[in-house]
């Protein structure tokens, strides 16, 4: 919507102003903005705040106008008047298990939070401090509004840590925990049952699947999920140990390959992520083994990778951007303080 022509005191305002160009060298203010506008200081503070008893029209003529003027707010004085930093934390973890999960996290989330007051910021959580040192940084220090995370423990620190200090947050996965909290999650125990009954009835007889760490919560919805399958099928099964879906993919290569030189190998295997198959694969190719002739492979796609791939492989995908979408949703909805816990809790299907 363009400006109107005249402010509210009929001086005449100049059309098509250059961003960030006000006619001077100063920078600009909510002064400034109401000069041009003609509207009360105060009207034009509520207006870029997004208030609904602003009318739309006037939100929409303030918008345009600190658009055009180039206008950034002095977010350490919104700090202070307002509590808020207009900031949402994700912490990431960088590991190699899932091929593009930051980003396709992130290409979710900023989706969500496009068109809103709130940024993205990443805050890096690294493998040899623990999980909740980031958290109870950002938290004592109030470098946001809300929270968003993944990898969930069972008993997870710091998702205790956040209910009981009641900071908002949404994580990336399921806890045991009696408190409810806000979560989304994937259905791992679906996806490893559906991979186990596949090859079963393609006519493997022995499964082998490569799990998370124990210690993530996943973990055991997968192995769960792979054993019930197993179990009703009554076909063998080997569950790897020494390595995880975390462990480099050299390492994984080296043992899938050594278990597959010794005697009654596994000819069904399910990996929970594109590396780990990957790998699979290639100790399949350096035994002189075929894919879909010797053994049989199933694994969870999260990006285009497998698509490209000879021969092909069955996969299941999880939409990770989807995830992230819903994540930052309910994290809005959460910080909005009206919606029930158990409205902020969704597991997405196989």
């Amino acid at each position: 919507m363009p400006l109107d022509d005249a402010d509210g005191e009929g001086r005449k305002n100049t059309p098509g102003i250059a961003p960030g160009n006000t006619g001077t060298r100063t920078k600009p203010t909510l002064k400034t903005i109401a000069e041009l506008t003609g509207l009360a200081v105060t009207t034009v503070s509520r207006a870029l705040g997004d208030d609904p008893h602003i009318a739309k029209e006037t939100r929409q003529r303030v918008q345009q106008a600190a658009a055009q003027l180039g206008y950034l707010p002095d977010r350490a004085a919104q700090r202070l008047r307002t509590g808020r930093t207009n900031v949402i934390s994700l912490i990431l973890d960088p590991h190699e298990e899932i091929l593009g999960y930051g980003t396709s996290m992130i290409r979710g989330m900023t989706a969500a939070l496009r068109g809103t007051a709130y940024h993205l910021v990443i805050t890096p959580h690294f493998s040899d401090t623990p999980q909740i040192d980031p958290v109870r940084h950002i938290v004592r220090n109030r470098m946001a509004d809300g929270i968003l995370f993944s990898r969930t423990e069972p008993s997870d620190e710091r998702v205790k840590f956040l209910v009981e200090a009641g900071f908002p947050f949404v994580c990336h996965g399921r806890t045991e925990l009696a408190t409810p909290h806000p979560y989304v999650d994937y259905d791992n125990y679906l996806f490893t049952y559906n991979a186990a009954k596949r090859l079963i009835a393609s006519g493997c007889r022995r499964l082998f699947i490569i799990l998370p760490p124990e210690r993530f919560t996943f973990h055991h919805h997968m192995r769960h999920g792979f054993m019930t399958a197993v179990r009703e099928e009554g076909v063998g099964f080997e569950i790897a140990s020494g390595i995880t879906l975390d462990s480099k993919a050299d390492a994984v290569r080296e043992h899938v390959a050594a278990r597959l030189a010794e005697g009654h190998p596994p000819d069904g295997f399910i990996c929970g992520g594109e590396v780990s198959a990957m790998a699979v694969m290639s100790a399949a190719h350096d035994l002189g083994l075929e894919i879909g002739r010797d053994l049989r492979l199933v694994a969870k796609q999260t990006s285009g990778l497998f698509d490209q791939v000879r021969p092909r492989i069955e996969t299941i995908y999880e939409d990770l951007s989807e995830a992230g979408r819903l994540m930052a949703e309910l994290l809005l909805k959460r910080m909005a303080g009206a919606t029930p816990v158990g409205e902020l809790q969704a597991v997405l299907e196989v």
